[in-house]
C-alpha cells in the first residue's frame, strides 16, 4: 500500500505494544485504542471515570490532529468499559469533546483492559 501512513505524535501516549497510534490510508484514519495515560510521563490518570475519560478523549484528539483531522472528523467510536455503570458518566464526557451530529458508536463491557484501567476508546475518522 503506497498511500499508507503511520501517524505518531508526542502529544499522545506512546504505544505500549507493537502497534501505531494511528494508521492513515487514503482519507481514512484508524486511531488505536487510548487509555488514560498522560503523554510524556506515561502515568495513569486516577480518580473517577470522568477524569479518566477526559484524558482518553484528549489523547484521541491529539492523534486525530496529528493525522490532519479532529474529533469532529470521527465517524465511528468504540468504547470499552470494565463497568457498564460508568456508561452515563462517559456519555457526559464524550459530549464535551464531540458535538452533534455524533458519530456511530459501540460501547461494550469487557473483563479487563491494559494496565487495569476502566476505559479504552478507539476511533475511525475521515479527513
Amino acid at each position: 500500500m503506497t498511500n499508507r501512513a503511520i501517524i505518531s505524535t508526542p502529544d499522545a501516549p506512546e504505544a505500549i505494544g507493537p502497534y501505531s497510534q494511528a494508521v492513515k490510508v487514503g482519507n481514512t484514519v484508524w486511531l488505536s485504542g487510548q487509555i488514560p495515560l498522560v503523554p510524556g510521563t506515561m502515568e495513569l490518570v486516577t480518580g473517577d471515570i470522568q477524569a479518566q475519560a477526559r484524558q482518553v478523549f484528549s489523547n484521541l484528539a491529539a492523534v486525530a490532529e496529528a493525522a490532519g483531522g479532529s474529533l469532529a472528523s470521527v465517524v465511528k467510536i468504540n468504547i470499552s468499559l470494565t463497568d457498564m455503570a460508568d456508561f452515563a458518566a462517559v456519555n457526559e464526557v464524550m459530549a464535551e469533546f464531540l458535538q452533534p451530529p455524533f458519530p456511530a458508536r459501540a460501547c461494550v463491557q469487557v473483563a479487563g483492559l491494559p494496565k487495569g484501567v476502566a476505559i479504552e476508546v478507539e476511533a475511525i475518522l475521515v479527513v
